[in-house]
């Protein structure tokens, strides 16, 4: 930030919440770069802030605290695009009460319905028949409290794509996720994937950027990104996850406001193979926030 002329004080928020807010009231800036993920283990707090720095009447980066509450809600997102025509797997919301109802085929992926950085995702989370649906959704539910996510999986190529703007929206080159995982191991972007080094799952997981493909899939998983962002974001940036199965058909698996920014993230990936220096994604971010209180 410094090397493109801003003035910058670095802000660190502590819980609890009401502590948070007397640090935000008493700042004097004429923009808040927004990079609070959540108090650890209270992730809807990401939104409790934005939305404290709203009814401060900050100017900060990224999404709405409206926005931010519904990317962690992964079942009132898929409603929400099922009712509008977007393709995303089955789903039911299931505890260890309820877990006998269950009315999907298998295999199916169970996951946390309110968490984010692939919290719970781990090679038992693909299930294939009815015990072990019960044990996951069973550790799910206890680990995360409230109801397991359980979705009927698609095992295709998995994509994702970052989308930003206000008005007019960009989509940054698609990246591929590519596994290379022993026999056996579910391809999943798995929490080990992303975090944990040194295990199969981090080893036998990697990022093509831009992903290789057609023109036409390209183009229609661009769209899909875009009315995904349009529905459930509206402005600021995102990331959207998608897999196309051997149909060609795409799933969205997830919409997530506000993702990883930083240096080594996928989104600062796809802004380089957008051409763009990591100061010049940055700066982007800068003068959307600026354009959208503008507006």
């Amino acid at each position: 930030m410094d090397e493109l002329g801003y003035q910058v004080t670095i802000v660190p928020l502590l819980p609890p919440v009401d502590h948070a807010r007397d640090i935000l009231e008493a700042l004097d800036t004429d923009l808040v770069f927004n990079l609070f993920e959540g108090f650890d283990d209270r992730p809807k707090t990401e939104a409790t802030i934005a939305g404290i720095m709203s009814e401060l009447g900050f100017t900060y980066t990224g999404c709405s605290p409206a926005a931010l509450a519904l990317g962690l809600d992964k079942a009132k997102v898929k409603d929400l695009l099922l009712a509008h025509g977007i393709n995303t797997p089955k789903y039911q919301l299931l505890t260890p009460e309820t877990v006998s109802r269950f009315e999907l085929s298998f295999p199916c992926i169970v996951k946390p319905s309110g968490q984010d950085a692939s919290h719970g995702l781990s090679a038992n989370s693909v299930v294939d028949d009815q015990a072990s649906l019960e044990r996951q959704v069973t550790g799910v539910s206890r680990a995360f409290g409230g109801k397991a996510l359980v979705e009927e999986f698609v095992d295709g190529r998995e994509f994702n794509a970052t989308v930003m703007g206000n008005d007019g929206v960009a989509v940054l080159p698609i990246s591929e996720i590519v596994y290379s995982l022993p026999p056996g191991m579910p391809r999943v972007l798995t929490y080990a994937a992303k975090w944990e080094e040194g295990t199969p799952y981090y080893d036998g997981t990697t990022v093509a950027c831009p992903a290789e493909i057609g023109v036409e899939e390209s183009a229609m998983l661009r769209q899909t990104a875009v009315a995904v962002f349009r529905l459930v974001v509206k402005h600021g940036y995102a990331r959207v996850d998608m897999r196309v199965d051997s149909e060609g058909k795409v799933h969205v698996l997830e919409c997530n406001p506000n993702p990883d920014i930083t240096p080594g993230s996928g989104a600062a990936r796809q802004a380089a193979a957008a051409s763009m220096t990591y100061p010049q994604f940055i700066d982007k971010l800068v003068l959307m926030a600026l354009h959208k209180t503008r507006a």
